[in-house]
């Protein structure tokens, strides 16, 4: 149980720190802001690579701690890896407003009332073709990049990025309850495998895709709320995912305000990029003598 609780904390900090580096790798390859041509200039950015590799381990300690904990903690943790991103960019010299460390202190509060009502226990089993239908849904998520690249403005992107929650909905619910092999290779066999590869490939092509079309702020809420909401739903109604006995009100509480603490950091957060990069342009946009 402790060994769930300290994988799921360690996905967070992955996940937190993978996002600074990819961060990093793009704005030295320039591609911030520009065309799906100018990711290009990624193959000489090894920073982002390195950040892709720690998101990837981020996401196997997440499938750790998932064998123990309920979805709504862990998802929930992983929503708030903005706060690590934020952090890390506070001591690399991006000042963030005192409403986003309040933002921040309330997301802390809400994952410690949801660490203390959280029952740890395996996943109730899916039946085989469950399973299969997790895999098959990455299909009818991908369809969504189709019907929005019709559509233009915010509309598109909100829908972009409430399919990118969708799919990792599926992985985190896949991770839940995949079930474990004598042999590691037998994981190839196990339809639960292959629907985390599907959709978590799928979701990080539309959340690309939203990116791409409005800011951070408004996107990341939507994959946030979605991601969070709808795992948290599956896990309590079907997987048996419990709260422990008299803990109720904490845990609705604890997901309330870790949901919006993650909300309202990204939202500072975003503001915080945005000024520091002003005086930046303005200085490279002064005529030289």
């Amino acid at each position: 149980m402790i060994l769930g609780y300290g994988f799921a904390v360690l996905a967070a900090l992955a996940s937190g720190s993978g996002s600074i580096l990819e961060s990093l790798g793009i704005r030295r390859a320039r591609a911030f802001g520009g065309t799906s041509m100018d990711l290009v200039n990624l193959r000489s950015q090894p920073i982002y690579f390195l950040g892709i590799a720690v998101d990837l381990l981020g996401f196997v300690f997440a499938a750790i701690a998932l064998r123990q904990l309920p979805l709504f903690l862990v998802q929930s943790l992983l929503a708030f890896s903005v706060g690590v991103t934020a952090t890390i960019s506070a001591f690399l010299g991006t000042r963030l407003a005192r409403p986003g460390w309040v933002a921040l202190g309330l997301g802390a509060v809400g994952l410690v009332l949801l660490g203390v009502s959280a029952d740890p226990g395996p996943a109730r089993p899916l039946p085989p073709h469950w399973r299969w239908l997790l895999l098959g849904l990455a299909l009818p998520i991908a369809s969504l990049a189709f019907y929005a690249q019709r559509r233009g403005g915010r509309r598109a992107a909100a829908l972009l990025a409430f399919g990118a929650g969708l799919g990792f909905c599926v992985v985190g619910v896949s991770a839940r309850t995949l079930e474990s092999r004598d042999a590691v290779w037998k994981l190839v066999l196990e339809p639960s495998v292959w629907a985390i590869l599907a959709n978590g490939l799928v979701a990080a092509v539309l959340f690309a895709m939203a990116l791409q079309k409005t800011g951070a702020t408004a996107n990341t809420a939507i994959l946030f709320t979605t991601n969070t909401v709808l795992s948290s739903l599956v896990g309590v109604l079907y997987l048996d995912d419990r709260v422990r006995p008299g803990f109720i009100v904490a845990a609705v509480v604890g997901f309330v305000c870790a949901i919006a603490g993650a909300v309202g950091t990204a939202h500072y957060a975003a503001i915080a990029t945005h000024q520091g990069e002003a005086p930046t342009r303005e200085k490279a946009d002064q005529p030289k003598e």
